[in-house]
């Protein structure tokens, strides 16, 4: 058990089965598996690879939106009967192996390797599922079996989408299945799904579909090319992103920016010139979080204002000048005033979101 926990931390074994020795032109089998997961995704993630079968004809590659710190790979390593790795920059990659995107790095496919890079993020997370799911689109096409799994928000379905493009298979874990069944159902909502099943099958079916001759390679469009190269970091311009959207009158809620509004099929996205993508769902949690930001701002600044200013009042009743020492109080008067103003606003919006959190757990159980 020490010897294998040990193997996570290290480059797979040169003696490893080449990823290409296991293909059998002309006939090329579906054995490139993205997973992405957020909130509630890692005991599905467990029950997936735990029940990978161990002469797995692809490599899978996990996205899970982690903190600054993650034992991902340890915990799949000892859940699983194949190995789990964190994905290293420049790394090849092998059938057969588990290999996991690090804390604050996209993980992105090229050729028979890995790259790493830490652009802007995508749907507030670093790493993020599209960028995973795109690379792996441009560069195996129908050979791609992309899976979602229990997470909040839209974190997926652009690079869903962007598998289907080019002739790969979308799974999803079914959302009455999952803890968090928003990324789920976005990708309902916007995918065309081939499999849609509780995690306890997931596994076995990735086996099977793997096993499997992909289909036709399709074309990929163009947008899913230059959105890769962003987030590669190999485009950077405004005039090479304009061309991915409309400009629109919103600002980026990360580095206030304008930004492209980009009509992805029905799904409505919005990317920066910096490079910081969102789903519409996005969009909307990181204005209300910038939001809560100013208001708490300017909350905290009031209530400094009311307090500093009946201090000079007091200081100016002790000096015998009476009538600034009023204006002094009337103005600290107002300044608490609007300090209670900011806070009915942060309390209605707490309220607010309890309720809906309620409502979507209600709509969860059903």
């Amino acid at each position: 058990m020490a010897e294998r926990r040990i193997r996570v931390l290290n480059a797979p074994p040169k003696d490893a089965p080449s990823f290409e020795r296991l293909e059998k032109p002309p006939t090329r089998n579906r054995n490139v598996i993205v997973i992405g997961a957020s909130a509630g995704g890692v005991e599905p993630l467990k029950q997936l690879v735990g029940d990978l079968p161990p002469d797995l004809m692809a490599a899978v590659f996990v996205v899970l939106h982690v903190g600054p710190t993650s034992y991902l790979p340890e915990i799949l390593h000892h859940a699983a009967s194949l190995p789990a790795w964190k994905a290293e920059n420049g790394a090849k990659f092998e059938a057969g192996n588990i290999y996991v995107a690090p804390p604050g790095f996209h993980l992105l496919l090229h050729d028979d390797h890995m790259m790493l890079r830490r652009g802007p993020r995508e749907n507030l997370a670093r790493p993020s599922i599209d960028p995973l799911f795109r690379s792996a689109a441009l560069s195996y096409g129908a050979r791609v079996v992309g899976v979602l799994l229990s997470g909040a928000l839209s974190d997926g379905t652009a690079g869903l989408r962007a598998v289907k493009a080019v002739g790969g298979l979308a799974v999803l874990q079914h959302p009455k299945d999952a803890a968090v069944p928003d990324m789920v159902k976005s990708a309902l909502r916007y995918v065309e799904i081939d499999h849609c099943v509780p995690a306890a099958e997931l596994g076995g079916m990735l086996g099977r579909l793997a096993a499997e001759p992909a289909g036709e390679t399709l074309p990929a469009p163009p947008g899913i090319r230059l959105e890769a190269a962003i987030a590669a970091q190999e485009h950077s311009t405004m005039k090479d992103e304009d061309r991915l959207g409309q400009l629109s009158v919103f600002t980026c809620p990360e580095c206030h920016g304008p930004l492209w509004e980009i009509e992805d099929g029905d799904m409505l996205r919005y990317r920066c010139h910096t490079g910081h993508a969102f789903t519409s769902e996005a969009m909307m949690e990181a204005q209300s979080a910038e939001a809560d930001e100013i208001l708490w701002s300017l909350l905290r600044a009031h209530q400094q204002r009311a307090e500093f200013t009946r201090r000079m009042a007091e200081r100016e009743t002790k000096r015998d000048r009476s009538e600034l020492a009023k204006q002094l109080r009337e103005r600290a008067k107002e300044y608490a005033a609007d300090a209670e103003v900011i806070e009915r606003i942060l309390e209605s919006r707490r309220t607010t979101a309890a309720s809906n959190d309620a409502i979507e757990e209600q709509g969860a159980g059903k």
